[in-house]
């Protein structure tokens, strides 16, 4: 399993991924679950993959098949789409045909394939626009109402982000608040593992702003897990009991 999660913000998008995919007493197995596409000052992309790794490396290469494809058209091709709605729609497609190809070589064992994507991005002269595309090939559409997208795991982490994320948020907020909400899902889940992926798309930049990857025992996350979890206790203790 994982957990990835995106924050709409007006300043931004915040993205941030685990990458463990098998967890068992004697196998762990970490593969990269975050991909970025773009044309420097055009455009970007960031797709976010949750669920079965055969189907979604399977999307994910043939993506960039069609992008490398010399004959690619704005039907075909992500980097050539006109919106970022049809990006969305580029994606759902791809995603469907691959899950349903692999469902038709599996259904004979019992075994079925799907995967979820967070898609996100913006365009020259367009809006950012984050999507959440479902295992069927449809999506929905991050809005101001709920300016975050999760996949996975998403439980143990998603009431921090109801209570903190609104569009007005910061970019530097934000990441505190998808770091605190993996933190949450790392301790309650043990198919969720580092190390995390974290990218930052300022808006307009038409670029990933800033990467990082957070290894296991990273100084500065270990230290935000730990005052989180002081904050919390302390909190707990404060509060007084219904009379």
């Amino acid at each position: 399993m994982t957990y990835g999660v995106g924050l709409l913000l007006r300043d931004g998008m915040v993205l941030l991924s685990d990458t463990r995919t098998n967890a068992g007493i004697d196998h762990i197995s970490s593969y990269r679950k975050m991909f970025h596409f773009a044309v420097a000052g055009e455009r970007v992309i960031s797709i976010l993959t949750a669920g079965s790794l055969s189907v979604s490396q399977a999307t994910i290469a043939r993506l960039q098949e069609a992008i490398e494809d010399p004959d690619a058209t704005p039907e075909t091709s992500i980097l050539l789409a006109p919106s970022m709605l049809k990006v969305a729609e580029i994606v759902g497609a791809t995603l469907w045909s691959v899950r349903e190809a692999m469902d038709r070589r599996l259904h004979t064992n019992g075994s079925f394939g799907q995967a979820s994507m967070i898609v996100a991005g913006q365009r020259l002269g367009g809006v950012m626009r984050m999507f959440l595309v479902y295992p069927e090939g449809n999506f929905i559409e991050a809005t101001e109402d709920t300016p975050f997208i999760q996949i996975g795991e998403h439980k143990y982490g998603k009431p921090i982000l109801d209570r903190i994320v609104r569009p007005e948020t910061s970019l530097s907020d934000g990441q505190k608040a998808v770091l605190l909400s993996m933190d949450s899902t790392l301790r309650s889940n043990l198919s969720v593992g580092m190390p995390l992926d974290l990218a930052i798309i300022e808006r307009d930049a038409c670029r990933v702003t800033h990467e990082r990857r957070i290894e296991a025992g990273d100084d500065d996350f270990r230290a935000m897990s730990e005052a989180w979890s002081s904050v919390l206790r302390d909190g707990f203790k404060k509060i007084t009991l219904l009379s």
